[in-house]
């Protein structure tokens, strides 16, 4: 199994290059792996909380479905820990429909007799990419206002694990 390429490789949003074709079944990229985020909502759903503390973007750009994830984990165990389970709700907003695909070219003795270069180069697909845009609201926690300064915390937890600039923002409901 080949290692996970860094998310310099895909943080740019760019359109893909789609396959046209006459016939419909080969127009499309097919074997599009599932997200590895599990979960959208977590917390207390049925609550209304009065304060809300949001992630917001402060550029373009596609964000990994294992990066979403492991901010989803993080934040998740800091709310937990500091807040309880029932005083939050936690939501993330984008979800990864973008395929990711990669033509992996093979270096060494030997390796011009099984890869076809650039002649068919369109990839397989290895993961999915959530596409953000300037100002888009990430992620956010509901919760109580003595609470407010550990979601915050929490949500920073989460920044450090996207490759893009951030704010966080509190706002009263």
């Amino acid at each position: 199994m080949a290692r996970l390429r860094k998310a310099v490789c895909y943080r740019k949003i760019e359109r893909p290059y789609t396959r046209k074709s006459r016939k419909r079944e080969k127009s499309y990229v097919r074997g599009a792996p599932y997200p590895k985020i599990v979960m959208f909502d977590m917390g207390n759903k049925s609550a209304n909380f009065p304060y809300r503390v949001k992630l917001i973007s402060k550029n373009n750009v596609q964000i990994r479905h294992n990066a979403l994830e492991s901010a989803r984990v993080a934040v998740n165990k800091q709310l937990t820990k500091f807040i309880g389970t029932n005083n939050y709700y936690f939501k993330i907003k984008p979800f990864p429909h973008h395929i990711l695909r990669e033509n992996p070219l093979a270096a060494g003795a030997g390796a011009d007799r099984f890869q076809t270069g650039m002649s068919h180069a369109f990839g397989k697909p290895i993961g999915l990419a959530a596409q953000v845009r300037k100002g888009q609201e990430l992620m956010y926690v509901d919760t109580d206002e003595k609470f407010v300064e550990a979601a915050k915390k929490a949500i920073k937890q989460a920044a450090y694990k996207f490759p893009l600039k951030v704010k966080i923002e509190v706002v009263k409901k």
